[in-house]
């Protein structure tokens, strides 16, 4: 190009044909070509330097057979304009060619405009054509343009986000409407699409919202944890286009364009009130798209899916995902931890008493980590202010007080004596709650050690005949300090031991 340059501004000085061809380096012939070219043209040699070297070659390069016209001149100074147009909400070829058209009557035509633009898109910039192998890829993004439906007491209208999943290999394409793009519905409807597919692919590529990535980077993007999780669930890897490059999810953009003429436009003709009634109205016109013929070809996305990339695709896990939150909480004294969402209290190891831990919960089970590992595991339960128990959680003493039940006071008082028994069950029917009767109940099955189970069974005797039901009477019998009911009258009186004195544990076993 710059030989071209040299002959154009050499013959714009006056000098002849035959000096430029020497001085220029070039053959007669060649200079003579380019000149008539030039002189065809119409424009003088500043108007032509001021074109770069692609826009020059269009004129005179080797594959130029013929010279250029005006027309073309003008057309190669729109494209710069046209491709920035281009890039608004709304703008399209059709609307920049009319517009272009009533500037330049005489111009071309839509389809040589499209044409021409195309190829020096081409030049200027340059895009790499992807071969996409089967099971490989899903690519997924949100569309810009929403759809609604309206509430049927209020007739408020509310916004749903469209997500859009496409695989690589066959292009078939899956679409679901959503309130929102957080990550719990982000995740939901990544889920359905696999679901949809029925398999899962070896990748997901995903845009960097706030839902897949948390710190995006160039080489090394931070993942969601939750959607890595999910990720970790399905055995796929997650790899997110880079920021500000749609090329690297171009399938999944083209997709959203379709998708605008293949689903909004039918969908929208009609009215909803539930997002499950416009999901109905989405799938039926997905069914319609996948199914459809592709352009120039004699098969459908749902035809090929299903000879060349159904197979390839991983199996699904027997149990779907389930979402998981995350709440960070410190073990208390009784070796509780608190989940606060519900203010319901579960068990942890005792050892970890004081220790900060993170509690992952879902619908249904609350997860307990501490350093990554998991140290306990329950099923979620959302009555506040009460606690969920695992004994193997509980220090030795803390767990022999949760074994109190009054059929274990009673099985132990039958070992020592049937009269025993009867004592003890009385004791237990005279309290409101069985509870307030435990502390009783150790104390006199333990006097078993002290006084033997003869002489206890006889002592439990003698109380039954006075109706007076409690362990000061039995320790006054035992003492040989009560000899008839009316000193039973006074036994509420005497001093009653401590539990630290009974130690239940030992006599218990």
């Amino acid at each position: 190009m710059s030989k071209i340059r040299q002959i154009l501004r050499m013959y714009s000085q006056g000098r002849s044909k035959l000096s430029i061809a020497a001085q220029s380096g070039v053959s007669r012939n060649t200079a003579k070509k380019y000149l008539v070219a030039f002189d065809a043209s119409g424009f003088t040699f500043e108007e032509i330097n001021t074109l770069n070297d692609k826009e020059l070659e269009d004129f005179f390069g080797k594959s130029s057979e013929r010279p250029p016209d005006k027309r073309m001149v003008a057309l190669q100074r729109c494209f710069p304009q046209i491709d920035k147009e281009l890039k608004r909400v709304g703008m399209n070829r059709r609307i920049l060619w009319e517009a272009y058209i009533k500037e330049f009557p005489d111009g071309f035509k839509y389809t040589q405009f499209c044409f021409y633009y195309n190829q020096w898109k081409a030049r200027v910039n340059p895009t790499m054509h992807l071969d996409h192998k089967a099971g490989d890829k899903l690519y997924v993004d949100f569309a810009g343009e929403k759809l609604s439906i309206t509430d049927k007491d209020t007739g408020e209208v509310i916004e749903a986000e469209v997500f859009v999943a496409i695989l690589g290999a066959s292009q078939l394409t899956y679409v679901e409407a959503v309130l929102s793009q957080q990550k719990e519905d982000f995740i939901a409807a990544c889920e359905n699409a696999l679901h949809f597919y029925g398999g899962v692919p070896a990748a997901i590529v995903p845009d960097n919202l706030k839902a897949a990535v948390t710190k995006s980077n160039r080489y090394e993007p931070t993942l969601n944890e939750t959607f890595a999780d999910f990720a970790d669930h399905y055995g796929t890897t997650i790899l997110p286009a880079r920021a500000y490059r749609p090329r690297d999810k171009a399938l999944v953009e083209g997709a959203v364009k379709i998708v605008y003429s293949r689903i909004y436009a039918p969908v929208r003709k009609e009215a909803y009130h539930t997002l499950a009634e416009l999901n109905t109205a989405v799938k039926a016109a997905l069914e319609a798209h996948n199914s459809q013929p592709l352009k120039g070809r004699n098969y459908s996305r749902k035809l090929q899916f299903e000879e060349i990339e159904r197979q390839a695709l991983s199996p699904l896990p027997a149990l779907r995902y389930e979402f998981k939150r995350q709440h960070q909480a410190t073990v208390m004294k009784n070796g509780h931890v608190c989940l606060g969402i519900d203010k319901h209290y579960y068990s942890v190891p005792y050892r970890f008493i004081g220790r900060k831990v993170k509690l992952l919960y879902s619908r249904t089970n609350v997860e307990v980590y501490y350093h990554y590992e998991r140290i306990a595991m329950h099923r979620r339960i959302k009555s506040p202010y009460s606690y969920t128990t695992d004994k193997d959680h509980l220090a030795s003493t803390h767990r022999f007080m949760t074994e109190w039940t009054p059929d274990k006071f009673l099985e132990w008082a039958a070992s020592i004596h049937e009269d025993v028994r009867l004592y003890i069950l009385k004791i237990l029917d005279r309290k409101q709650h069985p509870e307030q009767a435990y502390r009783s109940c150790i104390g006199i099955l333990s006097l078993a050690r002290k006084a033997g189970n003869e002489r206890l069974a006889s002592a439990c005797r003698r109380a039954l005949g006075y109706g007076v039901y409690n362990y000061k009477t039995i320790q006054q019998i035992l003492e040989n300090k009560m000899d008839s009911y009316e000193d039973s009258l006074f036994a509420d009186e005497l001093p009653m031991p401590s539990h630290d004195n009974i130690r239940g544990e030992n006599y218990y076993k």
